[in-house]
């Protein structure tokens, strides 16, 4: 009995999925732009681009855009399973969110609260946030370098911006923006990497985390 080539030949492998970067869960796409676009429109402010009576300049981005867009962000990390992204993204939108509420406060008086405690009501935003950021700092320094580099320079611009509300430094409040532009900037940087990985090229380095295993 003859058997056929066709029956000799081995079966064809079937050929690898490619894969869809598209569909890869990063709730950083759309995180960090949001992130990115209210440090922008806040350090314009702090700069003096805008006039001291018009600090609300900034809210449409940071109340609509900044705060939405992180709350979207908290809430996919937390669905996809990533903890640690989702209190990074949850920390930050409830920072945004609540320094537009503020702002929001302070120019209508919705709080009930006095001109002449205006400045120490800003302290206390600020105090505030300050610790939870230096907390948020210490306690994730096992993540890459750039992320610590970016906490620290979110730390640095709150200490500059509560030295100038409390003392009336229009010069801290700059310093300030400047700090403001500088973490914007390693946000645009660790958007790039996340681009790059999405549309299905290589990460962008980040740097040894400060706090190894």
């Amino acid at each position: 009995m003859t058997t056929s080539a066709a029956h000799l030949a081995p079966p064809e492998a079937a050929a690898p999925a490619v894969p869809n970067p598209f569909l890869e869960s990063n709730p950083a796409a759309v995180g960090l732009p949001a992130f990115i676009a209210g440090s922008i429109a806040l350090g314009l402010v702090l700069v003096g681009y805008v006039p001291a009576s018009a600090v609300g300049a900034s809210l449409p981005i940071i109340g609509a855009a900044t705060a939405i867009g992180l709350t979207i962000a908290a809430f996919w990390a937390a669905a996809a399973g990533q903890s640690a992204v989702a209190s990074i993204f949850g920390i930050f939108a409830g920072f945004w969110l609540s320094y537009a509420v503020l702002v929001m406060g302070l120019i209508h008086s919705w709080f009930g609260i006095t001109a002449d405690a205006a400045v120490a009501t800003q302290g206390l935003f600020l105090i505030s946030w300050l610790i939870i950021v230096v907390m948020l700092t210490l306690t994730t320094l096992r993540l890459p370098f750039a992320f610590s580099l970016l906490f620290v320079l979110i730390d640095l611009a709150l200490v500059a911006v509560l030295i100038g509300t409390l003392q009336g430094s229009a010069g801290w409040l700059k310093i300030g923006g400047v700090l403001v532009f500088v973490f914007a900037a390693v946000g645009v940087y660790l958007y790039a990497g996340v681009a790059s990985a999405t549309t299905g090229g290589s990460n962008l380095p980040l740097g040894k985390p400060i706090i190894g295993g």
